[in-house]
């Protein structure tokens, strides 16, 4: 028997217990996941709301924004590949290695592990208000439509990919 690779991936929007694509994890019947840890990264991201959608997204600016608050999850390479094919990533989300901060006091105090985020964004989407944690039903106001609700002619690349 081949031993199981596992993965740590911090999510910080609608991948969180509670959330609208918590779902995503356990779409892989034989898949393993475990939640972790709540933590927030060490280096401050703008994570916002944009499109007609309200979709949360963590741009990749370093310092700017906020420590962002999330959970961190063991998983392995059955259900990160799933947890891909939700983000596009690499073409739309990169996914890539940053250093999470624990909130719970336990050692080790801090781990590298995944984080999808947009890279190549539009600049303008900067001056979106930025949120320190991220939950569907926050006081923004601002409800997640899920995909199968949306204007299937919507490309979500062009309202967000600096292209």
């Amino acid at each position: 028997m081949t031993a199981r690779v596992l993965h740590k991936v911090f999510v910080y929007g609608t991948l969180k217990r509670g959330e609208p694509n918590h779902h995503w994890f356990a779409k892989s019947p034989e898949g393993h996941h475990q939640f972790l840890y709540r933590g927030h990264t060490k280096e401050k991201f703008p994570l916002i709301i944009a499109t007609d959608y309200n979709v949360p997204f963590l741009l990749y600016a370093p310092g700017k924004g906020h420590r962002v608050q999330g959970e961190v999850y063991e998983v392995d390479d059955a259900v990160l590949k799933n947890l891909d094919i939700l983000e596009d990533h690499p073409s739309f989300y990169r996914r890539e290695e940053f250093e999470v901060e624990r909130d719970d006091g336990r050692e080790p105090k801090s781990d590298r592990v995944w984080i999808y985020s947009i890279r190549e964004f539009r600049k303008e989407l900067l001056n979106k208000p930025c949120l320190e944690s991220y939950s569907d039903q926050g006081s923004h106001g601002l409800r997640y439509v899920e995909r199968y609700l949306r204007d299937r002619s919507f490309d979500i690349r062009t309202a967000v990919l600096d292209q």
